[in-house]
């Protein structure tokens, strides 16, 4: 029953940002759970081509360099694998970018990098990709696109990140509006809001272990996510066992959101 529901046997995924942290995890878990093809996709070569060798010996993970600053480079990379595959299972929208000032000193460039990573680029690569995902639905088993939102997208105290708690809201909001835009093509729309992961993004956080051991006390759970949380969620959401979910956002944060934990000092 399990490898029925859960098993991913046969399907090909492409990963954004997928050569480390969330979305490393994610791959991971695709291909755990057997997926025949995973692609993961960022900008820097060397390390996508480490990551791929390091999570699949086999050679089923597969780098694809792509810089999805802008449009353009979202075009590219979604030619790149329509030319390698003529259909796509699952898409998993994960690169991203934060940025973070005081209120009085917030430039204008970081409102376009952030929406630009963060919102235009899944939008604009889910509109890019939705023939092949619709190619690879079916009734009973629809394409499925993943959103890598974020529980900043849902409390107010963002600790001076104002364009990435905006533009994650906005995400979780396009999935909400996608989902029922794409039902009709066989393809499910979905997003993980996660909280407080190891990643780049919250080195900051990790580098300083007395933070980092209050911001532990100030989850309802006690501790930081890891890879395994993600890559649960994700493989469910990929999967049979979630075929009938869409247009839903899944927070992964150990209770965080319900507390708004997060440390201002």
């Amino acid at each position: 029953m399990l490898q029925s529901l859960f098993g991913l046997d046969g399907k090909v995924a492409l990963v954004t940002g997928g050569g480390a942290g969330i979305g490393r995890s994610v791959a991971e878990g695709l291909l755990g759970a057997g997926a025949a093809r995973v692609y993961i996709a960022s900008r820097k070569a060397a390390a996508l081509e480490q990551a791929a060798t390091e999570i699949s010996p086999d050679g089923r993970c597969t780098p694809l360099v792509a810089d999805l600053s802008t449009v353009a480079g979202c075009q590219a990379l979604a030619s790149d694998l329509t030319a390698r595959e003529s259909k796509l299972d699952i898409l998993v929208n994960n690169s991203g970018a934060a940025w973070g000032a005081p209120f009085d000193e917030f430039p204008e460039t970081a409102w376009d990098k952030v929406f630009q990573l963060n919102l235009k680029a899944p939008f604009f690569l889910i509109q890019l990709l939705a023939g092949a995902l619709a190619a690879a639905g079916s009734d009973r088993d629809p394409a499925r696109v993943i959103n890598i939102g974020s529980i900043a997208g849902d409390i107010a105290n963002g600790t001076g990140t104002f364009p990435y708690g905006l533009s994650k809201s906005a995400l979780h909001h396009a999935t909400r509006m996608l989902a029922l835009e794409l039902a009709p093509r066989r393809i499910t729309v979905n997003a993980i809001a996660p909280g407080r992961f190891a990643t780049k993004m919250t080195a900051y956080v990790t580098r300083d272990e007395e933070r980092y051991e209050r911001e532990n006390a100030m989850i309802p759970l006690n501790r930081w996510g890891g890879p395994d949380d993600i890559k649960g969620v994700a493989v469910l959401l990929a999967s049979r066992a979630g075929a009938y979910i869409t247009g839903d956002t899944i927070a992964i944060d150990g209770g965080t959101r319900l507390v708004h934990p997060f440390d201002m000092s």
